[in-house]
């Protein structure tokens, strides 16, 4: 173990004691947690960020929207607003959200809405004239004052929440026992050509619960990079001289699959709200090349930078092995929760 994290163990003990207790007086019905009559599914996890959410959140809205009206329900981090916000004609990054946006931008056709409280929020969007059928609620593993009906934990490959320390000595939000609300566990992120060998390794060091499915998912990128206006294949984008923005929590596979000798690769944090400096910085290290980002941080740049100067690249959650199983045990819950409301 490294030095610091020797230091910051009492402080992680100190953070343990008190999720601990949280949970504890959850668990035991002291402190309430809300159930709703409509089906509630919660993806989270563990640790602080970088597992995928995001295009795990996508993949759960292509499985359910064309049979279910859909709603998806986040904090909105780092949003300009306040409060209980559902998306429309008008919305932006500023006021939904990075990630909140991005699912806008992409499904129309779904109710998307921000709210830091979740009961609040659920609230108002059963209100709605047609009201969603289902709610996905983005980011909500800790969010304990909502019950939902199926919990999706996520871990990503390389940094699984077995070997993680709680914070701040590690990266883990609450203790590894956290992981026991899951009715699914998924591995993010794996190599595509992983082995079976090394799958049972890895649930081996979960220890999964005997009703507790574990999941194995890759990232799939996209073979086109999109403009407001344009498209390039990646075949292309990877032999041109451009820059690659990425405000993620881990950029480093972005920037592998676009990257050649020549490109500037500028790093931002996870999130980040880009400021006339910042654009100022891109746009003086692009000069007259191109300026490659991810999909989240486009939303976010979409607006500050030149017409035609600016990409960005998609990518999508892709399920390794038994990726029919885990639609079929999605959508019996789903089945089973909406004809029992």
């Amino acid at each position: 173990m490294k030095l610091i994290r020797k230091i910051l163990l009492p402080f992680s003990l100190l953070y343990w004691l008190v999720m601990a207790v949280r949970n504890f007086l959850y668990d035991t019905g002291f402190l309430k947690s809300q159930q709703f009559s409509v089906p509630v599914i919660a993806i989270g996890n563990l640790s602080t960020g970088g597992t995928g959410k995001s295009p795990q959140t996508e993949y759960l809205i292509r499985l359910l929207k064309d049979n279910y009206r859909l709603a998806t329900l986040s904090r909105g981090y780092k949003r300009k607003s306040e409060g209980y916000v559902l998306a429309d004609i008008n919305a932006n990054a500023d006021i939904l959200g990075d990630e909140p946006y991005q699912f806008y931008s992409k499904f129309p056709d779904i109710n998307v809405a921000v709210d830091a409280n979740r009961v609040n929020g659920i609230d108002n969007l059963l209100q709605l004239n047609p009201s969603p059928e289902v709610i996905v609620l983005d980011d909500a593993y800790q969010h304990r004052k909502v019950k939902a009906g199926f919990y999706i934990l996520l871990t990503a490959y390389g940094d699984i929440y077995a070997d993680d320390y709680l914070l701040p000595a590690g990266n883990l939000r609450e203790g590894r026992s956290g992981a026991k609300r899951a009715d699914v566990i998924v591995v993010t992120k794996c190599p595509a050509d992983i082995t079976e060998a090394e799958q049972e390794k890895i649930k081996k060091k979960l220890r999964p619960q005997p009703e507790q499915k574990v999941y194995f998912t890759t990232i799939e990128y996209d073979i086109v990079v999109y403009g407001d206006d344009s498209e390039i294949s990646t075949k292309e984008v990877k032999e041109k001289d451009k820059v690659l923005v990425a405000g993620i929590a881990k950029p480093k596979p972005f920037f592998d699959q676009l990257k050649n000798s020549s490109d500037v690769c500028l790093t931002y944090p996870d999130h980040h709200d880009f400021s006339a400096k910042d654009i100022d910085d891109i746009l003086a290290a692009a000069k007259d090349r191109i300026v490659v980002t991810t999909e989240k941080d486009y939303v976010r740049l979409k607006d500050k930078m030149p017409a035609g100067k600016l990409f960005y690249l998609p990518i999508k959650t892709s399920f390794i092995t038994n990726g029919d199983d885990f639609n079929k045990t999605v959508l019996n819950y789903v089945g089973k929760s909406s004809a029992n409301g």
